[in-house]
């Protein structure tokens, strides 16, 4: 019996000692489907433009500077993508939030962060989620452009 009994702390001080394996796990999603959610509906202002990546813009009358975000939420128990949805909401919130205070109307050339890896995509975005937390990083150059 004390035999069996060295076995299992063993085992157990052999299991403790291994890392703690977290999920990581980076998606691209479409910025067009975060974009259609209720809540990006609801809260970004329609005045102010967003342009990912390469798409074309108005001309630029003036520049403010580029800004990044770094937002997380909770993803316990929740889709990848849903998750993601909200984080990139709570990172292009911030990015609006950066327009209005600095006297722009728009964010162009937005690209994904994450980790400080740039992404540059007209299309989509790039998201981390884990089994606790997902998190979306951006990066955008909030202008002044023409109507």
């Amino acid at each position: 019996m004390l035999r069996c009994h060295r076995v299992a702390l063993l085992a157990l001080a052999v299991l403790a000692a291994q890392p703690a394996m977290a999920r990581d796990t980076r998606h691209n999603f479409p910025v067009g489907d975060a974009m259609a959610t209720s809540g990006a509906r609801e809260k970004l202002d329609p005045e102010i433009k967003f342009f990912f990546g390469t798409q074309k813009h108005p001309k630029v009358l003036q520049r403010f500077g580029e800004w990044g975000t770094n937002k997380k939420t909770n993803a316990f128990g929740k889709d990848d993508k849903v998750a993601c949805e909200w984080a990139f909401l709570s990172a292009m919130l911030e990015l609006q939030d950066r327009v209005k205070k600095e006297g722009g109307n728009a964010v162009i050339n937005i690209k994904s962060n994450y980790r400080g890896n740039e992404t540059v995509s007209n299309e989509t975005y790039e998201c981390g989620a884990g089994a606790i937390m997902a998190g979306v990083a951006l990066k955008g150059t909030v202008v002044r452009i023409g109507r």
